[in-house]
């Protein structure tokens, strides 16, 4: 009877030589989309602060 995991079994078939190549080819192109994606994002802009109080001496 076969104990391993189906995940074993991927990990195991993804090592193989030709594999390899596609799967570390596959997870560049995520981490590309990823950090391209994030770079295309806008910042949320801060409001601007407030003015200073009228108290406030002005050099």
């Amino acid at each position: 009877m076969d104990n391993e995991s189906s995940l074993q079994k991927l990990l195991r078939w993804a090592k193989t030589p030709p594999q390899v190549y596609v799967v570390y080819l596959v997870a560049l192109i995520l981490v590309w989309l990823v950090s391209f994606y994030a770079g295309t994002l806008n910042p949320k802009r801060s409001q601007s602060p407030a003015p200073p109080p009228v108290s406030a001496p002005r050099n």
